[in-house]
C-alpha cells in the first residue's frame, strides 16, 4: 500500500488515485480497511450521525447505538433531570422542538432483558432452526436457477441445430435462425454471470461449533448474575458487550406511557417491544378516565385504597410513577380530588360541644395548628389529651381566648389547663 502521507491528511473516500500493490506494505489492504473502519466507527461524530463512538462511562448504555424512530437521527443523553434519551437535531439544524425526550433507564433495562434471552439455549436452537430454513431456501432457489439454466441450455441448442438444418440459399431464414441463436447464445451466457455474482455475494451461514455454543450457553447463565457487580463488569464493559449483538436501537413514542423499542441485531434481525415509561401525572395516562370513574364508584361503596389499588392493577392500570401497578397513593390523590372521604375528620374538624378543638382555636387565633402544637411540646401550654378522642380540649369560654390571646402577644409565657 502507497501513500502513507496522504492516509493521514485526507480520508481514503477522499483520495484521487490509489496505487495498490506497488511497494511492499506494513498491512494487506483488508487488514487496513478494517482498522479504518474501527476508528472511524470510534470516532464521536454522534450529532452528525457518523459513527457509535467508544463505549464511555456514563450511566446510559445505549449511548451511540439509539435513534430516534420519528425523524431516524441519532439520540444524544442528557442527565440533568434523570438519565434521558433525547433527539435534538432538527432542533439544531432547523430551530424546530425537541424530537423526542424519553427516560432512558426502562429502555437500558428492557434491551438488557432481550440481550440475556439472546445469549439463551433457546434463541441458540432458533438460530439453528433459522440456518437450517435459510439453506433450505437458497437450495430451493439454486435449483430453480439450474432449472433454468438447463431450459436455457436447451433453447441454445435448438437454435444452433434449427441453424445448422437449414439451407444456406434461404438467406433471410438462415439469417433469422441465426439471430435466434444469438439471442439464445446471450441469454445463456447472461444468466450463468448472475448466478455465478450471486453464489460468490450470498455468505454460507455457519453453524454454531459445539464448543462455541457451550461457551456462549455458560456466558447466558453467568453474565446476569454478574451483571450489576460494579466490580467485576464496569459501565464501558457493559456497553461494549451489549454492542457485540445489538447493531442500534431506534425509539418511538406511541403513547404517552409507552415507548416502541426496535432492537436490530448484527446480522439484520431484529426485536420490537413495548416499553412502559413514566409520566408526569395520572391525566397524562391514555386510560385516565376509565380509572378516574373506578376509583369514583369504589371509593363511595366505601372500598379501601389499597383495595382499589390491586382491582385497578388486575385491569391492567398504572400509577404515573409506577409502570407495572397502581399505588393507594394515587387513588387516594383521585378520591381527595372528588371530595370523597373515608373518615369524618378529613372534610371538615371535629365538634366538641363546650369545647375547643387545636384546629378551631387555631383558626380563632389566626395562627397555624403547628404554633400550638410546638407550644404544647415545648411545656408553654400545660395539657393533656382527651382519653376518648385522643384530642386536646380546651375549654369554650371568654376566659380561655383572652388567655391565648396574651400568650400569643407575649404577656403570658405559659398556659395550664387541667
Amino acid at each position: 500500500m502507497s501513500g502513507k502521507a496522504t492516509t493521514r491528511s485526507l480520508p481514503k473516500e477522499q483520495w484521487k488515485i490509489i496505487v495498490q500493490d506497488k511497494y511492499p506494505a506494513y498491512l494487506n489492504w483488508d487488514t487496513f480497511e478494517r482498522i479504518q473502519a474501527m476508528l472511524q466507527d470510534n470516532y464521536a461524530e454522534y450529532d452528525r450521525n457518523q459513527s457509535r463512538g467508544v463505549p464511555r462511562s456514563g450511566a446510559v448504555l445505549l449511548h451511540g447505538i439509539v435513534y430516534c424512530g420519528e425523524c431516524g437521527h441519532k439520540m444524544v443523553v442528557q442527565y440533568k433531570g434523570g438519565n434521558q434519551y433525547l433527539c435534538n437535531y432538527l432542533r439544531q439544524v432547523r430551530g424546530v422542538p425537541v424530537c423526542q425526550r424519553i427516560p432512558a433507564d426502562p429502555i437500558d433495562e428492557r434491551v438488557v432483558q432481550a440481550f440475556f434471552q439472546a445469549l439463551s439455549p433457546i434463541e441458540l436452537d432458533a438460530y439453528e432452526q433459522t440456518l437450517q430454513a435459510q439453506r433450505e431456501a437458497t437450495q430451493k432457489i439454486e435449483h430453480a436457477q439450474e432449472q433454468q439454466l438447463k431450459r436455457l441450455r436447451y433453447e441454445a441448442a435448438l437454435a444452433q441445430r434449427q441453424y445448422d438444418q437449414v439451407d444456406p440459399d434461404n438467406r433471410l431464414v438462415a439469417a433469422e435462425l441465426e439471430r435466434r441463436w444469438e439471442a439464445a447464445l446471450a441469454a445463456l451466457k447472461q444468466a450463468e454471470e448472475t448466478l455465478a455474482r450471486e453464489q460468490q455475494s450470498i455468505p454460507t451461514p455457519a453453524s454454531l461449533p459445539a464448543e462455541l455454543k457451550a461457551s456462549f450457553t455458560a456466558i447466558g447463565q453467568k453474565l446476569p448474575q454478574i451483571w450489576d457487580q460494579a466490580e467485576v463488569l464496569s459501565t464501558p464493559h457493559k456497553k461494549a458487550l451489549l454492542r457485540c449483538l445489538i447493531d442500534k436501537v431506534v425509539l418511538r413514542r406511541t403513547a404517552p406511557d409507552q415507548v416502541q423499542t426496535r432492537i436490530v441485531w448484527r446480522g439484520g434481525a431484529t426485536t420490537t417491544f413495548q416499553v412502559p415509561v413514566n409520566v408526569g401525572a395520572s391525566t397524562d395516562l391514555p386510560r385516565f378516565s376509565e380509572m378516574e370513574q373506578i376509583v369514583i364508584q369504589l371509593s363511595r361503596q366505601g372500598q379501601s385504597d389499597e383495595a382499589i389499588a390491586d382491582h385497578l392493577t388486575t385491569l391492567g392500570h398504572r400509577s404515573p410513577m409506577n409502570p407495572h401497578r397502581v399505588l393507594s397513593s394515587t387513588v387516594k390523590t383521585i378520591r381527595l380530588k372528588h371530595r370523597i372521604f373515608l373518615t369524618p375528620h378529613q372534610s371538615h374538624p371535629r365538634q366538641m360541644p363546650g369545647f375547643l378543638t387545636i384546629p378551631q382555636l387555631a383558626r380563632i387565633l389566626d395562627v397555624t395548628p403547628y404554633w400550638l402544637y410546638d407550644r404544647i411540646h415545648k411545656g408553654c401550654i400545660q395539657t393533656t389529651k382527651d382519653e376518648p378522642t385522643g384530642l386536646y380540649l380546651f375549654p369554650d369560654d371568654p376566659e380561655t381566648l383572652e388567655k391565648f390571646q396574651q400568650l400569643k402577644s407575649g404577656i403570658l409565657k405559659n398556659l395550664h389547663f387541667s
